[in-house]
């Protein structure tokens, strides 16, 4: 079976990648900034096939030359490392840097590696939809869409910027070098398993190419609170969210692309099921019986 990398492997997104790549028999290099961490890596170790075929190596982002180690040896890539803050005070050197820079020093690596085939980059929605285009429900967002970097310098908004930033320099990077990426776009609402496991067919299917836009479904909060209040009704819900009118009004994003490559989309009410009862599970969250 073949050996694989994948970038920021304690996040959220990439331990399932990781955990499915194990389960199907994979051999998986994955990177972390501290390997001796238990907080980062204790579930990544604990996972099935972790003790045979994970091994935990640590990487810096803004290292040129950091990931030369981390990919060698590997026939594909997956790069999900990028920060994310909710607030920051230095947006270039928290968000900017590390994610335009990481991606680059990533795929400079991947570049000098022979034995690399193939490239995943989980970008984000942010970076289709953040162009000041309006979003209503009868627009369909699809992989052409691209953000505005100008626009989201206006409107501060900083992590749309690195990602989009982030992406627009990996595309700009393949068409130089002459090498094929395979990036995953994902946002919304949509079950975690769906996006790992799409970044495993976007590496094992051969005409796999181009953007993929993850999302199951787009939903108000509003949305999501009913949803819960109907699977859990003894539970003691807000009756109405903040904002009842959102700033971007509901709207479509094609799944058409995803559909092709072969992803079967979790419906949202299973999904949120399924994060109610994990947190329930790993005791990070109490739900409180209504009165």
């Amino acid at each position: 079976m073949k050996t694989v990398c994948v970038t920021g492997a304690s996040g959220y997104i990439a331990s399932w990648i990781v955990k499915f790549l194990l389960r199907r028999g994979y051999t998986v290099k994955a990177s972390v900034r501290d390997t001796s961490d238990p907080n980062k890596t204790q579930h990544l170790l604990a996972l099935d096939g972790a003790k045979e075929r994970l091994h935990l190596i640590k990487a810096n982002l803004l290292e040129e030359g950091s990931f030369d180690a981390v990919v060698d040896g590997c026939d594909g890539v997956f790069h999900t490392a990028s920060p994310f803050f909710l607030s920051t005070t230095d947006p270039e050197a928290e968000l900017i840097n590390p994610a335009l820079k990481g991606t680059l020093n990533v795929l400079r690596s991947c570049a000098k590696t022979p034995t690399v085939k193939r490239v995943v980059l989980t970008s984000s929605i942010v970076a289709v939809f953040a162009n000041g285009k309006p979003r209503t429900p009868e627009v369909v967002v699809d992989e052409t869409w691209w953000s505005d970097p100008l626009f989201c310098r206006q409107m501060q908004q900083w992590y749309m910027l690195s990602k989009t930033l982030a992406e627009e320099a990996a595309w700009k990077f393949v068409k130089e070098k002459g090498a094929e990426a395979y990036p995953n776009v994902t946002s919304g609402w949509v079950n975690v398993k769906d996006v790992a496991n799409a970044h495993i067919l976007a590496f094992e299917n051969p005409s796999a190419n181009g953007r993929y836009c993850m999302v199951e479904s787009v939903a108000h909060f509003s949305e999501i609170a009913n949803i819960l209040r109907g699977l859990y009704p003894t539970f003691r819900l807000p009756e109405k969210c903040a904002d009842d009118k959102p700033f971007v009004p509901t709207y479509q994003v094609s799944k058409e692309r995803a559909k092709s490559l072969g992803v079967e989309f979790t419906p949202l009410e299973e999904s949120i099921k399924e994060t109610v009862e994990s947190l329930e599970e790993k005791n990070f969250v109490k739900p409180t019986p209504a009165i």
